[in-house]
């Protein structure tokens, strides 16, 4: 499904930033400039490692992922499952990047997995301006605008079922939770399949770096997002 976004080397996953930054923007719609294969802080997007994750072990009807540490270019990863059915992902040295707890039915039905894993990397990607800016304008704060630095901190989901799954997924609710310098947003998803609800999720986002919102500043920076997406799609 996605193995244009990675190369393997033994027992070892290795994302170049060209790979990673390809499908933040092609699958994901995910415009944030740490994604850029030239950025000084660049970073893998968690949903690639999210993607990767069903790829391997499937999907199952209750799934939780903590994102612990950012991802660089070309950094050997290792996806093991332990014997409680964790699974985990680290580097060489055994840094831990990404955790998953998970319970109930798995399926590996290839349409299931990847039609599901599509849909959520979608609604994902569009953390900002969807989400984010109404949220920031609201509670009256933003990311510092020189160095809007949002992280993907968790993620989770229940399902009820798994057969005769055509997954869509909506936002439900969102909340901004100000503590000084540093947010956490929430943003709750429903699950549908064939328009009948199956199931319910939340992301966790840490925004740092906080300032007072600035209008005319947001603003820019939202301009600059559909001008990076205008560009991807006409390249």
């Amino acid at each position: 499904m996605f193995k244009d976004f990675y190369t393997q080397h033994g027992d070892t996953v290795i994302i170049s930033a060209e790979q990673a930054s390809r499908f933040a923007k092609g699958v994901a719609g995910d415009y944030n400039p740490i994604h850029n294969p030239d950025a000084r802080r660049f970073c893998v997007p968690g949903d690639l490692l999210f993607a990767l994750v069903l790829e391997r072990f499937g999907l199952s009807q209750h799934m939780e992922f903590y994102f612990l540490s950012m991802v660089g270019a070309d950094t050997p990863l290792m996806f093991s499952q332990a014997a409680s059915g964790d699974i985990h992902v680290v580097d060489e040295a055994g840094k831990r990047y990404l955790e998953v707890v998970r319970s109930g039915a798995t399926t590996f039905d290839g349409t299931a997995v990847d039609a599901f894993t599509r849909c959520y990397v979608a609604f994902s990607g569009k953390n900002f301006p969807h989400y984010l800016k109404p949220l920031m304008e609201a509670h009256g704060v933003m990311f510092n605008p020189k160095r809007p630095l949002v992280i993907y901190h968790s993620m989770s989901f229940t399902l009820e079922r798994l057969d005769g799954f055509a997954p869509d997924l909506a936002l439900s609710r969102s909340s901004l939770e100000v503590q000084g310098k540093r947010a956490d947003a929430l943003l709750e998803f429903a699950i549908e399949s064939a328009g009948k609800p199956v199931g319910v999720g939340s992301k966790k986002l840490v925004v740092s770096g906080l300032c007072d919102y600035d209008a005319g500043e947001m603003d820019a920076i939202v301009d600059e997002f559909y001008r990076l997406k205008a560009a991807w799609e006409t390249a």
